[in-house]
């Protein structure tokens, strides 16, 4: 009798630890942009990896448009815990990581192969080892892309055509002292307040990689782009340092392989965008001035940049515009 109690309990005691043992963790990340997005392809396909690559003990919730915040916020949620993941556009980052300001220099990236190189080489990955201290596990560089100019105004053909223009930033030192430059009037706010700024005259523009004009239809808001390439945007997976630090070694492996698929897909549709986004846009109505003089806006920025090579050193900035 006593061993048919015991045998009993041993069942019930195997019973409740079964499923515990192959119990699933649910884990959120978010994006400020529209799930068909390079942003939300970038996602979705990480939530995915993550799925198969852990036999399902991981799942990953994605949320879209700003769901869970800006950019900033989710960042912030990301350094508490209260969100285990986030991916973001580098721009509000340096107000976390400040030695990832040097990536938005104006101008400072040839072109994409450029970029790719920098951030997939020796020196984007120590960058990346720079988030530890900070709460964070930076699992990969992925793209927002080069950013252009529109506004509802005026045609923009040379940088004198920028001055005075109320212009939405990112919050980012780099990128608003660079405006300036410009003579433009800086309104740094939150990507998901952007659209309604804009279509409300708020600002009278914005800047942002042809990928985000497109997916946030800017076209509906803005009749005036400019092609100017003046900032390369990386974009980065992040994820809580002490979420990740709790994974077993192979589901940290899991982890940043799959952040790896995810910017595979992601630059791949940032190609995709920028091959098709000009004639896109121009059939919605916007005028787009795509032969732009770019050493005319390099030269308006040189009092800035000289600036830009004592905060960072010329040396350093020279280490990037050297990478092969």
């Amino acid at each position: 009798m006593q061993m048919n109690k015991l045998l009993a309990g041993l069942v019930i005691s195997l019973g409740l630890t079964a499923p515990a043992l192959a119990q699933t963790t649910t884990m959120r990340i978010s994006i400020s942009t529209a799930q068909n997005s390079h942003q939300g392809v970038a996602i979705d396909t990480f939530a995915r990896e993550v799925e198969k690559r852990t036999g399902g003990r991981y799942k990953v919730q994605t949320f879209y448009n700003g769901a869970l915040g800006g950019e900033r916020e989710s960042i912030e949620s990301v350094q508490l815990g209260t969100q285990e993941l986030a991916f973001s556009s580098t721009g509000p980052v340096p107000n976390f990581v400040p030695e990832a300001k040097i990536l938005d220099v104006p101008f400072l990236f040839r072109d994409k192969a450029h970029a790719r190189a920098v951030l997939d080489g020796p020196i984007g990955q120590d960058m990346l080892t720079k988030f530890d201290a900070k709460g964070f596990k930076a699992l990969a560089w992925a793209e927002n892309g080069f950013r252009h100019m529109t506004n509802s105004k005026r045609d923009v053909k040379s940088p004198e055509d920028l001055k005075g223009l109320k212009m939405r930033t990112m919050e980012n030192p780099v990128h608003i002292a660079a405006y300036k430059g410009f003579g433009i009037i800086t309104t740094p706010m939150a990507f998901p307040e952007v659209f309604t700024a804009l279509q409300q005259g708020t600002v009278d523009g914005q800047e942002n990689p042809l990928p985000v004009i497109i997916s946030a239809k800017f076209d509906q808001v803005q009749k005036h782009l400019t092609l100017t390439g003046h900032v390369y945007s990386p974009c980065i997976f992040l994820m809580n340092k002490a979420a990740f630090d709790k994974l077993s070694a192979a589901d940290k492996q899991a982890f940043l392989d799959a952040a790896k698929e995810g910017t595979k897909a992601n630059r791949a549709r940032v190609d995709e965008d920028d091959a098709k986004g000009v004639a896109d846009l121009r059939a919605k109505g916007m005028t787009v001035i795509d032969n732009v003089d770019k050493a005319k806006f390099v030269a308006a920025l040189a009092p800035v940049n000289a600036e830009f090579e004592k905060q960072f050193g010329k040396a350093e900035l020279d280490k990037i515009r050297n990478v092969k």
